[in-house]
């Protein structure tokens, strides 16, 4: 009985438990003061801001239980740009009263236990006034649990269903309920958010876990009055706070705060009334996007007549791009685009009909139109093109930007799709490739955008893959696999994999292009579904029968889905088995390069390949460039949240210099996204041999003969022939936008075509239109970028983030040329250089450019918003007349001023709170975000150009100044980040002046980061305008050739009377240096005349000459006064390079080798770089092969040093200007009004008796001595000299440069050494650090360092010849020694056997500079006695049988280019080798001690040699021993035989592609003993005996009596338990029948076994034994040398 009271009282308690939901009893109403703030702007007070406030009372009246009614009374809307809080929010009244019909109409809503339902409002109340009555309602949204006091939830509301906290408590004294909750804006089940502009970027999870661009909460408190059946609300406030920067927020951010206050005032019994019109139903308390769709945040247009608006825009936009882009162009150009968004599609049509037919207007709208961003675009251009009023590259410019910038819909996806299908569209090949390809684009955006898209967007792409693979279009299904690529979708996962290898049965008839195009189309669907491309990946990586460059491809996609740790381990133990290098070498670097890796979200990949890379072998680091490799940089910065990353693969397969494919792509980080901005394949395949190869001629007869001969082989496959082709695919955030493939037919046509007489033709119009005057003028629009995140705030309105790009370039060019005489109808190219030709043209590119960057409340009634604004505009106008006398070797060219532009570059960055309206765009406030009497005191107090020392005191003890700031920012403001800089530089010689003003005041001084830095306003403004002085009329450039140049010398350079003075005093220091003892010891100087002369002074020896003539101009020169103790310089001590002669420069080059190296082991004998040995020294020991050739008249005219026999030359005639007239002469100058000289002249001199060049600058101006002074002397064919001095009279500064050739040892060589006495500072500054520099990667690039002493100033290179491919490079400065031995060279060199092969190309040097390349690259295989060496550089021994070709070489495609075959007599024991290519024989063989050969089957004698093959480049020389023959454009380099060894060249481009003794040339040496039937077999002997020609009798010519076969192994053996026998599934080399083994040998084979009671016998013909499994390997014997009786078969 108890517990059923107790029961009772407990039911009764909860029963009458006080509700706490929100109450309004029916039929009275409500009434409330709202009042509600949206702000914008930096956290700290004294900046400024921008925002809204709406005021008014709200009724809210019960109609009935659940109906009620809302109406504002009295509404009010503020608007807010100023500094905040000092100044006040500006009532908008006209907007105000604009919406007062909407405001004050009353609309309903559900309303039940706290929960707000659907909304019911007139048709004539807007989305954006509706979404504030959201706001007021988001108020009321209370879910209140009875049982509990804290608590959350996801709780729906304006910004959508997010996390919310509840926390409830009780004053019982004031008898009221105090109820807080807050929502946490970042963990939401559903946000109400609209992105547009950002479907090609993904999200980085790991970068947001690393810090965060935006954070948004919002904080409710209530007090309510309990009452008898619920609460009521007295007064809510709600506060919202939401921050952003592009950077982690932590390091400062700019942030948009929205207050709500509720206070309640009076319960009225008047009923709120509804109007009489239809209330429709208007969805529920979330936010509905409405008309900011289409605004753009940057400026606030009032559209009354969108068509007479779009008129003037475009008048404007035309009118002022013409001659130069108008600085506001690129925002009349966004303007013109929100009105064509706003505009109906009638209204766009009838834009185009009254001007499709004026071409300038017709270009701004063409352009336009697809930034429209929806369907209307597509629309417009589909109709256009269909009824013909677009070209063909309009129609393709329209629609390649249209895919990409409309808003991907059903609607929009129909209509490219109806465009897929046109005819119109699938007849032009690049249209039919934008429209498929913008499919798959438009196809992906909808999915980014909606998870679930349907399979039947990508269903008709599946069935266009079909039909063209039933129909064999080979092409179009590699086209479609890209549209899939674009897609993405799941669902085309199957599809494909029909047709890659090990998945569907369609693959094996298909090219390995289409299978690659396949894999990388599945790089986009692993985006969404990883796990699933990564299994198909690792399955294509594995199986190792697919050629390697599909399962490189396999391995690039398998990266890209971020596998996991065991994925990655898995393919690590992969590696470690891996049979071809090019695909270990790919994936290894691929992964090594990843361990570096600092982007988050491929952190757990790097993390996984560290450890693979510690399980696999270093020996992978060894493989060279010939191999395949995978490059990987990236940065990332986590304070800014940016990075950028570069991955580059480059994928070869036969070791060849041209790769098969090379893939780049850039990858950028920023604000918690990436995106795969660019990236760019070419593909190679074929290249290489279309370009380099002879193109076989299709003769039957060569082909048969060639399968005749390869009969012989035991099952020989043909490799598969590379169709020549290249290939590019440029793909753009992902997605490719364009792609070509260049075959043999195309390469035939663009010959074809400028060969043929259409490019003739085209020349003459060309021509003709520039002899009549051509004037051009274009202006480029690009809406280059609009990315957009639109959320709600808590009090309805929209807040936007936004950043907007855009460029309008412009460019008029005019362009006019007169020819003399005029040029006949059918002229040739060749007449116009005799021809006088005077070209005039003006050109005027410009370039404006915004960016826009946005922060705010933005509708198309009202904007309130920081706005960031950077505007670039540049100029670069130029005139200019030309003209060229071919025949008189004239050329003039004249700069002519252009007037009226000084400003030729801008670019202002400035950063504002604006608030403007619709109703009253007039009275739109703009402020300044740093307030400015701030920036007063920081451009008058706190700068200067030059910032003092003072400068932070002066700001410490001046505070007071800033008083109007607030007391924060005061105690902040210590040194602000702002500067004014104006910087001049002035040309007086072509009266130019350029200056660039600097101004930067930003928000620095607050915070010190990045996001503060920006804010501000910062500005850089290059202008270039006339210098003072006087009027510069033009600047003219002159060029004169030949005997005329002597006529336009202006200044004539010739001995002077500071020279005369400065010769005295040099043989006065001379005089001195005897007369005084001590100055010899004080001055570096040599114990021999000849050192003692090599080292005087620089001025001493520029002008010192014979004595002869020294004392004949004494005699003239005595009644100059010349002070003999004036204090001589001492100067420093002179290489040893002008010795007198030959001897006496070695021994002092020994020397000075041997102390340097004394000096170097004593040390530093511990350190490599220092240890360098004598030995090593002295292979560099340089022996010249000059001879001294010019006799000059003087006491040492007998010497042999060419030192003193330049300065003979040099001292003889100091300025040829006095003796010889310029060959060149070139004036550069300032035509000046006034007719004074002004400007720089530039003469060369020849003098053909000395072989001396003489270049002499200098300033045309009367009272300017500084000129430059090269002077150059060919002392010999061996030898050249240059001195080039510089200064005032080329005085001051003065280097000497000496180029010869030489022999180091007995290889020829080349040496260059550069001496110098002084030197600027400036230059001695950046050769000290040059020189540090290249210390310091000297070992990174394998050079040997040592430190010895070596000249001063002197530097010396020499480069020997080490090998024809490789050479010893060595340099020495002062104090190093940098050398590297055998440093390889991608050419051969023109010495010893090359020299004389190109004598076959003498008179064609491309031919023989590719020879030198081909040859330089081509892979190498050689055989000594019995010994071979493979191309891969395997060696192994080669026990041949008597009298059996064996096939050395051939070209293993089905082109068959050549057969090389090798053969032993079986009597002299000697090899033959028979060589079968284009269409002749050659045998070359030994005879007497000789080689000889035979072509054809007719000897040529030797005398006859070299012997060049009429039909062919193909030629066959004596070399060294032996005779070489060599066809390289047959894919021969050489084939050489001599009595000892043979040797084997093929060129580059046939690696991989070769098959027989030599190998297959394509460096996979684990895969080396390939058989002809492409089996891979361990043994070296069964390998070689794979490659025989079998005989076919025994009474045959050819004399080889053995065969090829399958032999039993003669035991048996148990296999699995039970008795077997076994064959071999390798050839095994027999005797015919008939005939006797003479000699034999043991050869390791695999067999495979059958049991013991089976058929398999050898009548069964085991020609099918050669594709079984191995199930053992045994020894078997083969046969090497047989002997037949007469009676065999």
């Amino acid at each position: 009985m108890r517990v059923l009271v107790l029961a009772l009282a407990v039911a009764l308690a909860v029963g009458h438990q006080v509700s706490l939901a929100p109450e309004f009893a029916i039929g009275k109403t409500y009434v409330y003061k709202y009042e509600a703030t949206v702000l914008g702007g930096l956290p700290e007070e004294g900046l400024a801001r921008a925002g809204v406030k709406v005021r008014s009372k709200v009724l809210i009246h019960a109609a009935t239980t659940d109906t009620f009614m809302l109406k504002l009374v009295d509404p009010e809307i503020f608007e807010y740009s100023g500094i905040w809080p000092k100044d006040a929010f500006i009532p908008a009244t006209k907007l105000t009263s604009a919406l007062a019909a909407q405001l004050l109409t009353p609309i309903k809503f559900e309303y039940a236990n706290g929960v707000v339902g659907k909304l019911f409002a007139p048709a004539g109340i807007s989305t954006t006034v509706l979404n504030v009555y959201r706001g007021i309602l988001n108020i009321f949204q209370l879910n209140i649990k009875k049982t509990k006091n804290v608590y959350e939830l996801q709780e729906p509301g304006t910004q959508g269903v997010c996390k919310t906290h509840y926390v409830i408590s009780e004053d019982v004294k004031a008898d009221r309920i105090l109820l807080s909750k807050t929502k946490d804006l970042n963990n939401c089940q559903e946000r109400i958010m609209k992105d547009i502009g950002l479907a090609y970027t993904e999200r980085c999870v790991e970068c947001e876990a690393r810090g965060q661009t935006m954070k948004g909460a919002a904080a409710f408190n209530y007090i309510m009055k309990p009452t008898a059946t619920g609460a009521l609300i007295l007064e809510a406030t709600a506060t919202e706070l939401i921050q952003f920067s592009l950077f982690n927020i932590l390091n400062g951010a700019a942030q948009m705060e929205a207050k709500q206050i509720l206070t309640f005032l009076e319960i009225e019994k008047a009923p709120v009334v509804p109007i009489t019109a239809e209330y429709l139903y208007r969805g529920s308390l979330q936010y509905e996007f409405g008309s900011e769709l289409l605004q753009t945040p940057i400026q606030l247009l009032r559209i009354s007549n969108a068509e007479a608006q779009i008129v003037e825009i475009l008048n404007h936009l035309v009118t002022f791009n013409v001659a130069k882009v108008h600085e506001d162009a690129p925002l009349k150009f966004i303007e013109l685009i929100q009105l064509l968004r706003v505009a109906r599609f009638e209204t766009i049509e009838a834009l185009w009909i009254q001007f499709k037919a004026k071409p300038d207007y017709r270009h701004w709208i063409l352009n336009a139109v697809p930034a429209i961003g929806t369907h209307v675009a597509l629309k417009f251009i589909k109709e256009k093109f269909l009824v013909g009023e677009l070209t063909i590259p309009e129609a393709a410019e329209a629609l390649l930007a249209s895919v990409h910038m409309v808003t991907a819909d059903l609607e929009a996806i129909k209509l490219v799709e109806g465009l897929v299908m046109n005819h119109n569209i699938q007849e032009n090949p690049v249209l039919r490739e934008i429209v498929l390809l913008g499919y798959g684009t438009l196809v992906a955006k909808y999915c980014a955008e909606n998870p679930t898209c349907p399979a039947e967007l990508v269903r008709p792409i599946h069935e266009l893959a079909a039909n063209a693979f039933a129909k064999g279009r080979i092409e179009e299904l590699s086209v479609t696999f890209k549209v899939l690529g674009n897609a993405g979708h799941p669902a085309s996962l199957k599809p494909i994999m029909k047709f890659l290898p090990g998945f569907g049965s369609a693959a094996a008839n298909l090219p390995l292009r289409v299978h690659i195009d396949g894999v990388l189309a599945l790089r986009n669907i692993a985006k969404r579904e990883p796990k699933m491309i990564q299994e198909i990946a690792i399955q294509l990586f594995m199986d190792k029968a697919l050629h390697p460059e599909l399962r490189m491809v396999a391995a690039i996609v398998l990266f890209e889905t971020k596998p996991p740790m065991g994925l990655v381990t898995t393919l690590a133990d992969a590696l470690l088995k891996e049979t071809n290098l090019q695909v270990a070498s790919l994936v290894y670097s691929y992964m090594k390069a990843m361990t570096r890796n600092t982007a988050p979200d491929l952190a757990p990949v790097a993390a996984a390949c560290n450890v693979a890379v510690k399980i696999l072998s270093p020996k992978f680091d060894r493989l060279n460039y010939r191999f395949s490799r995978a490059l990987y940089l990236d940065a990332y910065h986590n304070p800014w949240m940016m990075g950028a990353a570069a991955t580059a693969f480059y994928v070869n397969d036969a070791a060849t210099v041209l790769p098969r494919a090379i893939v780049a792509k850039a990858r950028t980080y920023l604000a918690g996204a990436y995106a795969d901005v660019l990236e760019v394949g070419v593909r190679t395949e074929g290249l290489q041999e279309a370009l380099l190869k002879v193109p076989q001629s299709d003769n039957a007869d060569r082909l048969t003969k060639m399968k005749q001969v390869i009969k012989a082989l035991s099952d020989w496959r043909a490799h598969p022939s590379s169709q020549p082709l290249a290939s590019v695919f440029v793909k753009f955030f992902g997605q490719e936008i364009a792609f070509a493939n260049i075959d043999k037919a195309i390469v035939d046509q663009i010959i074809e075509l400028a060969t043929g007489p259409a490019l003739h033709a085209y020349g003459r119009k060309a021509l003709d239109a520039v002899l009549s005057g051509v004037a051009l003028h274009f202006a480029k629009p690009m809406l280059v970028a609009e990315v957009r995140r639109i959320i709600p705030t808590a009090i309805g309105l929209p807040m936007e983030l936004s950043f907007y790009t855009a460029a309008v370039a412009a460019a008029s060019v005019e362009f006019q040329a007169t020819v003399t005489p005029p040029l006949p109808a059918n002229f040739h190219g060749a007449q116009l250089l005799k021809s006088d030709i005077n070209i005039r043209a003006a050109i005027a590119p410009s370039v404006s450019m915004h960016t826009y960057a946005v922060m705010g409340v933005n509708t198309a009634l009202i904007q309130a918003a920081l706005l960031s604004r950077a505007r670039v505009h540049t100029i670069v106008p130029a005139k200019m007349e030309a003209r060229i006398d071919m025949v008189k070797g004239n050329f003039k060219l004249q700069v002519l001023p252009v007037q009226g532009i000084d400003k030729i570059a801008s670019a202002i960055v400035e950063t504002f709170a604006v608030a403007r309206n619709v109703e009253d765009l007039t009275a739109a406030k703009i402020t300044p975000m740093i307030p400015a009497q701030a920036q007063v005191q920081l451009s008058r107090e706190a700068l200067s150009s030059n910032l003092a020392s003072s400068l932070a005191d002066d700001m410490s003890a001046s505070s007071e100044i800033l008083s109007d700031l607030p007391r924060k920012i005061v105690n902040k403001l210590k040194l602000p980040k702002a500067f004014e800089k104006k910087m001049c530089a002035v040309i007086e010689t072509f009266g130019v002046k350029a200056c660039t003003e600097i101004e930067s005041r930003n928000a620095a001084f607050i915070r010190d980061c990045s996001l503060y830095a920006m804010i501000g306003k910062h500005a850089i403004l290059v202008e270039v305008s006339p210098a003072a002085g006087p009027v510069i009329e033009k600047i003219e450039i002159e060029v004169h050739v030949g005997d005329k140049a002597a006529e336009k010398i202006i200044k004539v350079i010739n001995l002077s009377e500071e020279e005369e003075i400065l010769e005295d005093k040099n043989v006065l220091m001379k005089l001195k240096k005897i007369l005084v003892p001590g100055l010899k010891n004080r001055t570096a100087s040599s114990s021999s005349s000849s050192s003692s002369r090599s080292s005087s002074s620089s001025s001493s020896r520029s002008t010192s000459v014979s004595s002869k003539s020294s004392s004949s101009s004494s005699s003239r020169r005595q009644s100059k006064m010349v002070d003999v103790n004036a204090p001589i310089t001492k100067t420093p001590k002179r290489p040893s390079y002008r010795s007198s002669s030959s001897s006496s420069s070695a021994s002092s080059s020994r020397s000075s080798l041997q102390s340097s190296s004394r000096s170097s082991s004593s040390s530093s004998s511990s350190s490599r770089s220092s240890a360098l040995s004598k030995q090593e020294l002295y292979k560099m020991k340089f022996t010249k092969n000059h001879v001294h050739q010019h006799a000059v008249s003087t006491p040492r005219a007998n010497s042999k040093s060419s030192a003193y026999s330049f300065e003979a030359i040099y001292n003889k005639a100091k300025y040829l200007a006095n003796t010889v007239t310029p060959a060149v002469t070139v004036l550069i100058r300032a035509v000046r009004a006034d007719h004074k000289v002004q400007g720089y002249q530039i003469a060369a001199y020849f003098d053909k008796a000395t072989a001396r060049l003489q270049v002499i600058f200098a300033n045309l101006a009367e009272n300017d001595h500084f000129r430059i002074c090269a002077d150059g002397v060919m002392l010999s064919y061996h030898k050249l000299m240059a001195k080039i001095a510089w200064g005032i009279e080329c005085k001051q500064y003065q280097t000497e440069i000496t180029a010869e050739t030489g022999l180091v040892g007995k290889k020829p060589s080349f040496r260059l050494k550069l001496t110098w006495d002084k030197l600027p500072r400036s230059m001695q500054r950046y050769a000290k650090e040059l020189s540090e520099y290249i210390s310091r990667i000297a070992r990174e690039y394998g050079l040997s360092l040592a430190k010895v002493k070596n000249v001063r100033n002197q530097l010396k290179l020499t480069v020997a010849v080490a090998s024809e491919t490789s050479l010893n490079v060595e340099l020495k400065t002062p104090k190093r020694a940098i050398y590297k031995l055998g440093m390889g060279i991608p050419v051969s060199l023109p010495f010893g056997n090359t020299a004389a092969e190109l004598e076959a190309y003498q008179d064609n040097l491309a031919d023989r500079i590719m020879y030198m390349v081909t040859k330089a690259h081509a892979a190498e295989c050689t055989m000594i006695k019995d010994t071979l060496i493979t191309f891969n550089n395997k060696k192994y021994k080669n026990q041949m049988p008597h009298s059996c070709h064996q096939v050395l070489a051939q070209d293993c495609t089905p082109e068959l280019k050549f057969i090389v075959l090798l053969k032993r007599d079986q009597t002299q024991e000697q090899n033959q080798i028979n060589v079968k290519i284009a269409n002749i024989d050659v045998d070359m063989y030994p005879k007497d001690n000789t080689i000889m050969v035979k072509v054809n089957g007719v000897e040529i004698p030797i005398s006859d040699l070299p012997y060049q093959h009429p039909a062919g480049n193909i030629q066959i020389r004596l070399k060294e021993d032996g005779i070489a023959l060599h066809a390289p454009n047959h894919g021969l380099q050489e084939v050489f035989l001599n009595l000892n060894s043979l040797k084997v060249k093929v060129v580059d481009w046939m690696r991989g592609q070769t098959c027989g003794l030599c190998g297959r040339a394509d460096g996979e040496i684990r895969q080396e003993y390939r058989t002809p039937n492409e089996r891979l077999t361990k043994n070296a002997a069964s390998y070689a005996h794979s490659w025989v020609m079998s005989g076919k009798s025994c009474r045959d010519a050819s004399e080889c009596y053995m065969k090829l076969e399958s032999v039993k192994l003669e035991k048996q053996i148990v296999v699995h338990g039970q008795e077997s026998k076994c064959y071999s599934v390798e050839p095994v080399l027999r005797c015919l029948p008939g005939c006797m083994p003479v000699r034999t040998t043991t050869v390791n084979v695999g067999f495979h076994c059958v049991s013991a009671d089976s058929n398999l016998n050898q009548a069964d013909g085991l020609n099918s034994i050669y594709q079984k499994s191995v199930d053992l390997e045994e020894t078997a014997e083969a046969h090497l040398a047989c002997h037949c009786t007469a009676q065999c078969a």
